[in-house]
């Protein structure tokens, strides 16, 4: 039995069953009642490419900037996946961004709910675009582990303010194990067409569909960048290396890595 009649537990062999299968990205998918974290669960054990570890509930999650991540346990959707890309480890930042994608294509045509990125790794739902859920991606040696944490079934009471769930965003599919099969293939898909393409993002479309999702573009932001300092201006584009590109003073700022903080609404 589970605590919890409406948040019912993941099973890991149907799971496994439909994801893990000859030719599947997928090697296998375990699902653990609780963790400190997916992430470091898989680094410490030098998994292979496409292994996938979920935790039912995670009690020392980190997002970006070493901020926590708490989801009361099977609300919501926190699991780590292990990529080897062959791909030139220079074109590696793309991973995050990618996954992110991923996530968004599944959660819009799943939940039947708007979904939006925030640069780089947010995504956002709903009317009024809360943040639903975080990627952080750790290169761990010749692997990259990327990092989930996606609001499903959470209650307001149960969530920090600004942040939000498929559940209160309206969305049509709140089923853990349906969202989690459709993330999981989306990013099959994106992963296969970014490496066949050497991690060339234009090429194989991955910039353009992550720019038809980035809520931040055409946005006032104010960006706070390693070191401490703050980049204030108009997010104009992320370029090839997905970065995003704020042009402040007059001054293009081409920015690999930051806090975005959206200070005007589009249109």
């Amino acid at each position: 039995m589970y605590a919890h009649l409406d948040r019912p537990p993941l099973d890991s062999a149907a799971l496994s069953k439909a994801l893990v299968y000859e030719g599947s990205l997928w090697s296998s998918v375990q699902v653990v009642p609780v963790t400190g974290s997916t992430n470091a669960d898989l680094i410490a054990a030098e998994a292979p490419e496409g292994s996938v570890l979920v935790a039912e509930h995670q009690d020392a999650g980190r997002g970006r900037l070493e901020r926590h991540w708490i989801s009361p346990p099977q609300a919501g959707l926190t699991f780590s996946i292990v990529l080897r890309p062959p791909v030139a480890p220079s074109k590696w930042g793309w991973l995050p961004l990618l996954v992110g994608v991923a996530l968004c294509e599944a959660v819009r045509s799943l939940g039947e709910v708007g979904a939006w990125l925030k640069w780089p790794n947010d995504l956002l739902v709903g009317r009024r675009r809360d943040k639903a859920a975080g990627i952080l991606a750790e290169v761990a040696g010749p692997a990259v582990v990327v990092g989930v944490g996606l609001n499903v079934s959470t209650r307001a009471d149960e969530l920090p303010a600004g942040a939000t769930s498929l559940a209160l965003a309206g969305a049509v599919t709140q089923d853990r194990d349906t969202v989690l099969r459709a993330v999981l293939r989306a990013v099959e898909v994106r992963y296969r067409s970014w490496c066949a393409a050497e991690g060339d993002a234009v090429g194989c479309g991955l910039l353009s569909a992550y720019v038809g999702f980035c809520d931040t573009l055409g946005r006032d932001v104010s960006v706070s960048v390693p070191g401490g300092q703050s980049i204030a201006g108009r997010a104009e584009a992320i370029d090839s290396s997905g970065r995003l590109l704020v042009r402040g003073d007059g001054v293009l700022h081409p920015l690999a890595a930051g806090d975005v903080r959206h200070v005007r609404s589009v249109g």
